[in-house]
């Protein structure tokens, strides 16, 4: 029996595609032709990520933890949440933090959201 070994694409539809790419590429370093680790070759169609561990959970359709009219929330690891969000704060984006999602054993969290609107979770898992 085969077994899948990770998530090998996130697809989701945007009013300007393009647009969206450019952002996230520029804002995050994530998607096409990006490399996490700043190492090994790039392409035009993936983004080479750091190993890691992958949540995957469906959540209740009423949920509160993002948005009632999104299907979605992406979490994107980070390994320095402050240095993730300096340009998100220098752009004067809008940057959610809460105590309550902060858990040492856990690690530290943050929202933003991209152009569109789509909500995105960055995750600092503790150090070590």
């Amino acid at each position: 029996m085969g077994h899948v070994k990770g998530i090998g694409g996130l697809f989701f539809r945007a009013r300007d595609p393009e647009a969206l790419n450019a952002w996230y590429k520029e804002r995050l370093g994530i998607g096409a032709g990006c490399n996490a680790d700043d190492s090994g070759p790039v392409d035009e169609w993936t983004w080479n990520v750091a190993a890691g561990p992958v949540v995957f959970a469906p959540f209740k359709a009423d949920t509160d933890y993002f948005a009632a009219d999104r299907q979605f929330m992406i979490n994107l690891r980070v390994d320095d949440l402050d240095a993730v969000l300096a340009p998100f704060r220098e752009a004067g984006d809008e940057v959610i933090t809460k105590d309550e999602w902060n858990d040492p054993a856990i690690g530290r969290f943050a929202r933003v959201h991209d152009p569109e609107g789509n909500p995105i979770e960055l995750w600092e898992p503790p150090k070590g």
